[in-house]
């Protein structure tokens, strides 16, 4: 079989279908959700994964933040696909679970039902909140949270890059997880 890998900014290579937890690194992650503009860059303004998977956090409660921080994260090292899109592509969701897991077993994240059930309801928050401020006209969407009150402002580049790395680190403890 054919090796497919990616190389990441600090050098990596990180192995596609099949990573393996030490390719993975946070300041890796960190850079590359910084980088990429949510709604596959179809947003009035540019708005960072980063700060998207920051704003999910700090909806969540005690003990779900750092799983809430790394929801998307699978996303530093596969395109971001809409949505809509990955439903047809059927293949495209196992490539994603087996980066996911990766991930999580880096950071020691571990999720039941229940708690994925939580981090998707924050996710659609900030989706709908998202919509709101960032998209335009979304009444096709089928939105059914609340967006949040307070509207986005999107951060700079470097600052999400920072905050989520900061995020992290509070939520890690600044354990041994780097």
């Amino acid at each position: 079989m054919k090796e497919v890998w990616i190389q990441t900014i600090s050098g990596k290579r990180v192995d596609l279908p099949t990573p393996k937890p030490e390719q993975i690194d946070i300041n890796d992650i960190a850079y590359a959700l910084s980088m990429k503009c949510r709604f596959n860059g179809q947003c009035s303004r540019f708005y960072s994964v980063a700060e998207h998977s920051m704003r999910v956090s700090w909806l969540l409660p005690s003990g779900l933040e750092l799983a809430g921080l790394l929801h998307d994260t699978n996303e530093a090292y596969l395109p971001d696909i809409p949505r809509p899109v990955k439903e047809l592509i059927p293949d495209y969701k196992r490539v994603e679970n087996l980066m996911e897991e990766a991930i999580n077993n880096k950071y020691g994240v571990s999720t039941n039902e229940e708690d994925k059930r939580i981090i998707k309801r924050a996710d659609n928050v900030m989706l709908a909140t998202e919509a709101r401020d960032l998209m335009g006209d979304t009444t096709d969407w089928g939105l059914t949270e609340i967006p949040l009150l307070r509207p986005i402002k999107p951060l700079p580049i470097d600052v999400a890059r920072w905050m989520f790395l900061k995020a992290f680190e509070s939520y890690t403890k600044g354990g041994h997880h780097v």
